[in-house]
């Protein structure tokens, strides 16, 4: 049987990773073990969270470069409420952005990237390839309620979770894929939701993990449990010959 470094090191592939409230965390450490093995993606894709760290592999920075910004995030860094349709401005998000991703648009990417975002006029999933990086990031993580919606090209945009919580599409249908899943905690997701289950394509290989720690704003200090027990765990898949590893 053919394990899924094996698999992956057989011909190039798309690193898809799912929305997750702060679960940038979890998908660093995950492509932290990729980096260790040698294993390099030659495409991203993701929504919120994963937009997030796909647009800062896709932009240069090595896993290790990430989870040095990301453990040195703190509330205060985006925490800028203001009046209007979301707690928070974004203002001072699209800062850290500036100053955490090396490249600022698409096209100076070093690898191909795209985003899922969710499109409020038409109520329907818009993919970002071109243009801003730093706008798009913002869009796809744009949390309901959280975020004040992005307005990009004039239109409105809110978290690409919403209706593409795997990030998956800006990515055609028979490439190779690796995915990441974050299982859903939020509570306003049915149990038989689909966004719940972890999708089925051809030529595609998951990776789910387990009992990661919760993170959010007022709990940051936990992302460096997340990060760490998503990179053993990723370590741990590479090994297994299934095609959905759970660990």
């Amino acid at each position: 049987m053919t394990t899924l470094a094996e698999w992956l090191r057989q011909d190039d592939f798309t690193c898809a990773m799912s929305s997750g409230f702060f679960g940038f965390f979890a998908h660093a450490g995950f492509l932290a073990a990729l980096e260790e093995e040698g294993l390099a993606p030659k495409a991203f894709a993701g929504s919120s969270a994963g937009a997030l760290v796909s647009a800062c592999a896709a932009a240069g920075l090595s896993a290790v470069d990430a989870r040095d910004a990301l453990f040195a995030i703190r509330r205060a860094d985006f925490w800028d409420p203001r009046p209007g349709l979301g707690l928070l401005k974004g203002r001072a998000f699209h800062r850290e952005l500036h100053r955490l991703l090396p490249v600022h648009s698409f096209e100076e990417t070093a690898r191909r990237v795209v985003m899922s975002a969710f499109d409020v006029r038409t109520r329907s999933t818009h993919v970002l390839s071109s243009g801003s990086l730093i706008d798009a990031v913002r869009a796809s993580c744009c949390v309901p309620a959280m975020f004040q919606p992005v307005s990009i090209g004039g239109r409105m945009y809110l978290d690409g979770g919403i209706l593409d919580r795997p990030g998956l599409s800006g990515v055609r249908t028979g490439r190779r894929i690796l995915y990441h899943h974050l299982a859903s905690r939020s509570p306003w997701r049915r149990r038989d939701s689909p966004a719940l289950k972890v999708p089925t394509r051809p030529e595609m290989r998951a990776i789910v993990i387990e009992g990661l720690p919760r993170v959010n704003p007022y709990a940051l200090p936990r992302g460096q449990d997340a990060f760490a027990q998503a990179r053993e765990a990723t370590l741990r898949a590479l090994a297994s010959t299934e095609i959905v590893a759970t660990v």
